[in-house]
């Protein structure tokens, strides 16, 4: 069984990334096996931003469902299917190291959900056989960037069993903000701030001012009103470890002011 020795944090952006042609993120996941990881992992360990819970959770399915958690897009969406395996004992492992190793006391297990489109929308572009087993993890929006992080590092052990960990989130996330009269590619100057700050801070790896965002970035309350987009960043940082090197693998942007900067973590050896 070949080791994962990298995590990755996706920004996810629209649900329209799913059908749009003309994003180029959407190029981006689809060249994936290419540019970004030839390797096939045993399995996808996937933390969305889009199943937040009070305590940790993990899906237990034989075969995931897909869930379409939008409203007024087009039809073609909604008849979207990415119904890859369920990762039971994936599942197993993610809750016996974040009890063992996260001393959590709590760790919930959810039997009947499947994927959310934090998790299937990119993982249809970038696997779109839908062939290897995927567990889900649920992030905890009234916990902090430091908590997610120390949930990572509990979690560190799953690359060595040939688990690719990806965070899916945002870079940044504002809604009420999106601007409808910009181009793609252009963004708004509050959110390339933000933008360029998480940026200098990952590749600087100052992991300790990511995990403190909210005091230490330029407009973060703008950037994130609320903070379960940016929380997969913290678990995928986490589990690549304190000396991880961080490199930004896609930037590109949509309405402007919805950035998919994404970015991977190589452990050090």
């Amino acid at each position: 069984m070949e080791k994962v020795n990298q995590t990755f944090f996706l920004s996810h952006g629209s649900p329209t990334l799913s059908i749009d042609d003309t994003l180029e993120a959407r190029q981006f996941f689809k060249s994936w096996t290419h540019k970004v990881l030839p390797q096939k992992p045993k399995s996808i360990l996937v933390i969305s931003a889009h199943w937040d819970t009070k305590f940790p959770s993990f899906n237990t399915v034989l075969r995931n469902n897909t869930i379409h958690d939008f409203y007024g897009f087009p039809d073609s969406m909604y008849k979207l299917k990415y119904e890859a395996p369920g990762a039971i004992e994936l599942g197993k492992r993610v809750k016996e190291l974040l009890m063992k190793e996260g001393g959590m006391k709590r760790v919930d297990e959810d039997t009947k959900r499947g994927l959310d489109h934090g998790a299937w929308v990119p993982l249809m572009l970038m696997y779109p056989d839908a062939d290897i087993p995927i567990c889900q993890l649920s992030v905890q929006s009234n916990q902090n960037g430091s908590y997610h992080y120390n949930m990572g590092k509990a979690l560190a052990s799953l690359k060595d069993e040939g688990v690719l960990i990806i965070g899916s989130g945002s870079a940044t996330h504002n809604l009420r903000k999106l601007d409808f009269n910009i181009t793609n590619g252009s963004s708004v100057p509050w959110a390339l701030e933000f933008d360029i700050w998480l940026r200098d801070s990952l590749l600087q790896g100052r992991y300790g001012d990511v995990n403190e965002w909210e005091e230490r970035a330029p407009n973060a309350k703008v950037a994130h009103p609320l903070p379960e987009h940016l929380y997969p960043l913290h678990v995928a940082m986490g589990a690549a470890g304190e000396d991880a090197k961080a490199e930004q693998i896609h930037t590109s942007w949509q309405l402007g002011t919805l950035s998919y900067s994404s970015y991977s973590f190589t452990s050090s050896p």
